[in-house]
């Protein structure tokens, strides 16, 4: 990000009012992190499809092309069909390898590893970065790529089950694979596997009977069950696992199996820790009906009707902002205070790096702009992407439609 272009002004990148004049077909836009590129996914006047790119078309054209998406360093895939056969385009480069059918490309941070899931011959497996897994699978589900960008884990089922064969069923035929090697305990139900701060560790939410849950820690199991659990994280500081897990009726936030959070809530789930690993936030709801923030097991004064969502740590991690909403009207919080004003919609709060600013993309009577602070940045726009601080904050990036032209504004 230090070498993106940060001097302040507005600068324009292409007319996509044009492109629905050029071509027949035009799926909404996408932008690079960078804001130098925007892309659509068009269909050609020969029935086909391609990509265009800052008004210029790809080369290649395909039978069908979906989920184009912006890796981190700006890299632009897609998911492209060539003679029935399926596979990932990355600016129009191919890869070698073809399946029956491929799904939800994933990034690392850094941009660098790509990650697919992918069905040939009715078996499913992962692919990182063209070189697919050798162990294949009847079924995968929750794949997820490490932070490095070097693993990947995903829920698959290793035993076939029969419709209406309960006794199968609850001997497990489920289990977790880490690089294709499947752990060797089998469960009844397992979701949302995820890696350690080191990425030598994988945990997830696991069914063990019919009636008893727990977290799963490379396959070995907590010593307590309960009634209900959601997904694990594992502390930055010592590597131990929490989860939220419902005992009696009540969640509690738990680590190793006990419980630390003794406060009961109604619900608590989404639990996240600041990346120092000193804080821990979760969202809760005190009461039936009421939703809102618990830092440290501590809620927030504040609550809302029908849902809280997206709450994110500040870098420094002495601050929490969240979306809330409350009959239908979107509200933004940090740290336990709301903006005064209410918006259509919202997407996820983003703090600066020095965490002393926080930007927002919301959307109110069919217009979008920026949010700062609580105050309103620049005009409205037709369409807006979620704002980018620079690495000093000084600046943010603005990507932003204007009459149908695309521009990339630093302010």
């Amino acid at each position: 990000m230090k070498s993106w272009d940060w001097e302040s002004g507005k600068r324009f990148i292409a007319d996509i009012g044009e492109w629905k004049t050029t071509y027949p077909y035009v799926e909404e836009p996408y932008i690079s992190p960078d804001g130098e590129t925007i892309a659509a996914i068009v269909k050609t006047e020969d029935e086909e499809f391609t990509v265009c790119v800052n008004n210029k078309p790809w080369e290649n054209a395909f039978d069908k092309l979906w989920y184009l998406r912006f890796s981190p360093d700006c890299r632009l895939t897609a998911i492209v069909s060539v003679d029935s056969e399926w596979t990932i385009a990355i600016d129009d480069e191919l890869w070698e390898n073809r399946f029956d059918f491929v799904w939800n490309t994933q990034f690392s941070p850094t941009g660098e590893s790509i990650l697919i899931a992918a069905q040939s011959e009715r078996k499913y497996f992962a692919v990182m970065n063209d070189q697919p897994w050798e162990n294949r699978f009847l079924h995968i589900t929750d794949l997820h790529l490490s932070s490095d960008g070097q693993h990947a884990a995903g829920v698959v089922q290793t035993i076939p089950t029969k419709e209406g064969d309960l006794a199968c069923f609850q001997q497990g035929s489920f289990s977790i694979a880490v690089n294709g090697d499947i752990w060797d305990r089998r469960f009844v139900n397992l979701w949302n596997p995820v890696f350690s701060h080191d990425n030598h560790h994988v945990a997830a939410e696991s069914r063990i009977t019919l009636h008893d849950y727990t977290i799963a820690v490379d396959g070995i199991i907590w010593d307590k069950t309960f009634s209900c659990v959601w997904t694990p994280q594992f502390s930055p500081v010592d590597g131990t696992v929490t989860a939220p897990v419902s005992i009696n009726g009540k969640w509690f936030l738990a680590q190793n199996s006990e419980v630390i959070w003794e406060k009961p809530f109604v619900q608590l789930w989404h639990h996240a820790y600041s990346l120092d690993g000193k804080n821990i936030a979760a969202i809760v709801a005190p009461q039936f009906g009421k939703w809102t923030i618990a830092v440290n097991e501590i809620p927030w004064k504040v609550t809302f009707i029908d849902l809280v969502t997206d709450m994110i740590f500040s870098p420094d991690g002495n601050h929490v902002a969240c979306l809330g909403k409350t009959n239908d009207k979107w509200f933004i919080a940090v740290d336990g205070i709301v903006w005064k004003d209410s918006f259509d919609r919202a997407w996820e709060p983003v703090f600066s790096p020095d965490s002393r600013r926080i930007a927002v993309k919301v959307q109110k009577d069919d217009k979008y702009f920026i949010v700062l602070d609580g105050q309103k940045c620049l005009d409205d726009f037709e369409a807006v992407w979620e704002p980018v601080f620079s690495p000093d904050s000084n600046h943010i990036l603005i990507r932003a439609i204007e009459q149908g032209k695309y521009y990339r504004i630093i302010i």
